[in-house]
């Protein structure tokens, strides 16, 4: 470009180059058109699924998720913890009263 503002440009070499700008001009209306409607159906499918388009709301709303999620996980995980506990202390007592059978037999 600095060489098209240093350089005196034909009345062609002026057109191409308005032309190549009008061209890029058009392609961005269009981009942007196409963004537009790109969010309003976003916007659509956020009402429809969750009640709102409202970003805020939606950010609490994937807030609150989240918590209730981990809350749920946490549940999960002090579950899980607890049976392999409860499982872990059967394991323990057959182990006794199994080394008690044996021990037993040998006397016999």
């Amino acid at each position: 470009m600095t060489d098209q503002k240093t350089k005196k440009q034909t009345i062609d070499e002026l057109k191409a180059r308005y032309e190549n700008l009008n061209k890029r001009k058009i392609q961005a209306e269009a981009n942007l058109e196409n963004a537009r409607n790109q969010l309003e159906e976003l916007k659509a499918q956020a009402r429809q699924e969750f009640g709102t388009d409202d970003v805020a709301s939606l950010k609490k709303m994937l807030a609150d998720m989240e918590a209730e999620n981990e809350r749920k996980r946490a549940a999960y995980q002090e579950s899980l913890d607890s049976i392999e506990k409860e499982l872990n202390t059967v394991a323990e007592k057959y182990k006794q009263v199994d080394t008690t059978a044996s021990d037993t037999n040998k006397n016999e």
